[in-house]
């Protein structure tokens, strides 16, 4: 898919700050009357496994990722029996301490569907509030944001990581990666993000170097109908980053993510070198300890062309009203979501609202303890789930 075809849901304009996100329109952001009648009472806490199909390696900075988290939860219960569940943003401590300040009121009070929590002071709570919002008006997130019909967006595998590095002691190489693209092909992806970053800490660099090249080049040779990403994770100097490039050459790369930590001199430097050779690759950043000032000049300045932040990090709320900014500037989203299937079907809604979405990241997880399955790849799109609130029931026992 063409940069082009992306930069259509993108507006015109300046943005006049990088997030405002509690800066709402009372005419258009008012809730019905069932949210006034449900009053927060309790709010439980538990754990739920995520399995990936398969362990996940190292990247350029980090070990062995392993076979999938188990995330922290909580659930909120209001006296007329509506619950609505999300990941902890803070720990269990914190947000038990913050529940103070939701207790006995109404989820009218809390949280204004259009635009999101009406307080700062109360972020911990934005992915259960708009899960139990749904829940109680019966409506996808999706149409809490005011879309009827949500926008689909191609979702990407974001699990081929170094694993023809392993096992240590008898390395499986290259074809490890080609038998992984194979799995993530038949569950459904049309586009691959291949790390790359081999040299930074676990080959000599020249070596981790030809590796990144001719996996790429075996992967966009064997998957001719489906785009590639590459993600560095910070694991390349400028220089070594655009040898890498010359490596490839011939291969028309869909995105090009944090392949060193964004300055103004090595992106603007990394731009030019892509226009001389009539290259427009989607550059992305804004996962790895975000300078947003120096992402929001690169922005201005179109270099960097899609934004990271992550979908927990920042927020449901934030993630609001930051999208509408950056449509703003003619800027992409793609909120970072590794880790958890949860947060890609988060971003899923985000996404199917309001559009200015490259691409999603997509974390492949199954679950004995949340439902997962109302979320379906079909032809490499992520269409989220029509269910009330997230979509995503608990199957754990609440304790």
């Amino acid at each position: 898919m063409e940069r082009r075809e992306f930069l259509k849901y993108a507006g015109a304009g300046i943005a006049t700050g990088f997030i405002k996100p509690y800066n709402v329109n009372l005419r258009e952001i008012r809730g019905s009357d069932d949210l006034d009648y449900h009053k927060i009472t309790d709010i439980r806490f538990t754990t739920v496994r995520l399995n990936y199909p398969r362990q996940v390696g190292k990247n350029s900075q980090l070990d062995i990722h392993g076979y999938g988290p188990v995330s922290g939860v909580h659930i909120l219960f209001t006296a007329q029996g509506a619950t609505g569940w999300g990941l902890n943003r803070g720990t269990e401590k914190a947000l038990n301490e913050k529940f103070e300040l939701i207790r006995g009121k109404s989820v009218a009070e809390l949280i204004y569907p259009a635009t999101g929590i009406t307080s700062p002071d109360i972020e911990g709570f934005d992915f259960s509030l708009y899960d139990l919002a749904g829940s109680i008006l019966e409506k996808p997130v999706y149409r809490l944001l005011g879309k009827r019909r949500p926008l689909t967006f191609p979702c990407y595998s974001g699990m081929i990581y170094f694993d023809d590095l392993e096992p240590a002691d008898n390395p499986a190489g290259p074809d490890k990666i080609l038998e992984e693209c194979r799995w993530d092909y038949n569950y459904g992806y049309r586009q691959f993000k291949l790390k790359i970053g081999r040299g930074n800490k676990w080959m000599e660099k020249e070596k981790g170097l030809q590796r990144d090249i001719e996996i790429t080049r075996l992967v966009d040779r064997n998957f001719p109908d489906c785009d590639i990403l590459v993600d560095g994770n910070n694991g390349f100097t400028v220089d070594e980053f655009i040898k890498y490039m010359e490596g490839i050459e011939g291969i028309r790369l869909f995105w090009i993510e944090e392949p060193f930590h964004e300055t103004i001199e090595d992106y603007a430097k990394l731009h030019s070198w892509l226009r001389i050779h009539n290259l427009s690759p989607l550059l992305a950043d804004g996962e790895a300890k975000p300078d947003e000032k120096v992402l929001r000049q690169l922005g201005m300045q179109k270099i960097i062309t899609v934004f990271l932040q992550d979908i927990a990090s920042l927020g449901f709320t934030r993630w609001i009203s930051f999208i509408k900014e950056i449509r703003q500037m003619g800027i992409l989203a793609s909120p970072h979501a590794w880790g958890s299937a949860i947060k890609t079907n988060y971003i899923s809604h985000l996404a199917g609202a309001f559009g200015t979405t490259a691409t999603i990241e997509g974390v492949t997880c199954t679950s004995d303890d949340v439902d997962l399955t109302d979320y379906k790849l079909r032809k490499g799109k992520l269409i989220p789930s029509s269910k009330p609130g997230f979509g995503m029931d608990l199957l754990k026992k609440i304790p």
